[in-house]
Parts: structure tokens; C-alpha cells; sequence
């Protein structure tokens, strides 16, 4: 049987060789702070207002949230994987309803997807998806016409989601409330919980070891939380837990995301 020390050190040390891929992780997904991104740089500052004022609109009006990325490639990550990350890591749509959209554009490697919320599944089925991308972005984007097609293709989704029964929106409600991942309070509560744990296991570990160590571990985690949301923690500190020996487990559910359109428009 391993000695508690050594199941410590172990911890610790799993811990450390985690953290950087967690933090690297976290820096290849987009933060969204509005509903329009573009960081291609394709969209003029009037054409991204433009598209962000009816999409905030909308959002008012029905409760559910579309949001448009655009990126310049996704380094050679399948673009079904990263949309969903994307879509995940930024809590788009209300959490229950799962009534969020995000439009997906990576220019460079000429591919679009719609990836689609369980809540609006039946407002915006594959068949809906693909048709919006095959009649609305592929002929303009072709062109050079961005910002036509992705007004069109707004345009299109914003029928399609007005045309669904949705719970209201919640008076006073903004959009950084779906999006922004968990608040300070709850942050700060979690990151003393990890101080505390780690404390427990470093156990009488010098104190010019344990608090820098300590100190990094800990902010790396909070930081890594805020970022990319807890299930991304969540999954770190289930799975270095395993290696204790009579623990139990607990299965933690993110998803919401259901049925997806997508296609290239290159010529």
C-alpha cells in the first residue's frame, strides 16, 4: 500500500504537470466579450456594432443568444471539437434552456458551422443549418462579402429562433450573465477550498516549500477555473483524486449542445 507521503507528492506533482496544458487549453479558446467577434479583422468596428446591436436585440426580445466568431483558423483542430469548446468555455445560451447558437467562421480554412443548442434543436434542425450555410454564407463569402453573409445568415437564425417557444427572458438580465463563467464570489470560494486541500496535502512540508508552492498551484487553478469554467477544474481535480485510494466519484455534466451544421465554402 502507498504511504500517505507518497500519495501527497504524487498529487502535488500531478497536479503541476496538468496545470500548463489546462492553462494552454484555456489560451486557444476565444473569451467572448459581445456577441460579435471578429478576429480576423475582416469586419469594419461599424459592421461588428451593427451585428452586435440586433443580436443584443434579440436576446432581449427572446432570451435566447446567437453569437458570431470569426477566427483566422483553428491550428488544426477539427472544427466540430473547437466549436464546441468555444460554445461551452463562453456558457452561450441560458443555463436549463440551452438556447444558444454560435456561428462559427474560420476564414483562412474556409469553413463554417452552426453549432446549435439542445433548446433550439427543433427551431434549427442539420437541414436548417446546412441550407443557411449553402444559400446565405457560402455564395457571399466566395465573393469576398463577409459581413453580407453573416447579416444574412443572422437574419435567417433570428427567424427561426423568434419562431420557437422559449421561457421569457429575465428582466434586467445581460449577456455577460450566460457568458462569463462563475462570478467572483463563487471563484474566491473555490480558490480557498483548493488553498485549504493543498495545504492538507503538503502537510508538514517546509514552509519556504510550501507556500510559494502552494501560492502558484493555487492561483494557476483559480485562474484555469475563471477561464475556462469548472467543469475544466472540475475534471482536473476528480481525476488526481482518483489516485486516493477508497474515493468515490462523481460524474459532472456540461454539454447542452445538440445538433450541428457545418461546411466549407471554398470554391
Amino acid at each position: 500500500m502507498m504511504s500517505g507521503r507518497f500519495l501527497r507528492l504524487l498529487l502535488i506533482l500531478t497536479t503541476a504537470l496538468l496545470l500548463p496544458a489546462g492553462l494552454r487549453a484555456a489560451d486557444a479558446v476565444p473569451r467572448l466579450a459581445r456577441h460579435v467577434t471578429d478576429l480576423t479583422g475582416t469586419l469594419t468596428a461599424a459592421q461588428v456594432d451593427q451585428l452586435d446591436a440586433q443580436l443584443v436585440a434579440l436576446e432581449k426580445a427572446k432570451g435566447a443568444q446567437l453569437v458570431v466568431l470569426m477566427v483566422g483558423t483553428t491550428a488544426g483542430q477539427d472544427i466540430d471539437s473547437y466549436s464546441l469548446a468555444v460554445a461551452e468555455a463562453n456558457k452561450v445560451g441560458r443555463k436549463g434552456t440551452d438556447d444558444g447558437v454560435l456561428l462559427l467562421i474560420v476564414k483562412n480554412d474556409r469553413n463554417v458551422r452552426i453549432e446549435v443548442g439542445y433548446g433550439l434543436e427543433g427551431a434549427i434542425p442539420d437541414a436548417a443549418s446546412a441550407r443557411i450555410i449553402r444559400e446565405y454564407l457560402a455564395p457571399k463569402f466566395r465573393t469576398g462579402d463577409y459581413f453580407g453573409g453573416i447579416s444574412d445568415a443572422v437574419g435567417a437564425l433570428t427567424q427561426l429562433i423568434n419562431g420557437e417557444a422559449l421561457p421569457p427572458p429575465v428582466q434586467g438580465a445581460s449577456s455577460e450573465e450566460h457568458a462569463t463563467g462563475p462570478g467572483l464570489q463563487n471563484s474566491l470560494m473555490i480558490g480557498v477550498f483548493v488553498a485549504l486541500f493543498l495545504r492538507s496535502m503538503l502537510g508538514r512540508t517546509s514552509a519556504w516549500v510550501r507556500t510559494p508552492l502552494g501560492a502558484v498551484l493555487t492561483g494557476g487553478l483559480l485562474w484555469l477555473l475563471v477561464s475556462m469554467g469548472a467543469g475544466i477544474l472540475g475534471a482536473l481535480i476528480g481525476g488526481v483524486l482518483m489516485l486516493l485510494p477508497g474515493g468515490a466519484g462523481r460524474s459532472i455534466g456540461g454539454g447542452g449542445w445538440g445538433g450541428f451544421g457545418g461546411g466549407g465554402f471554398g470554391g
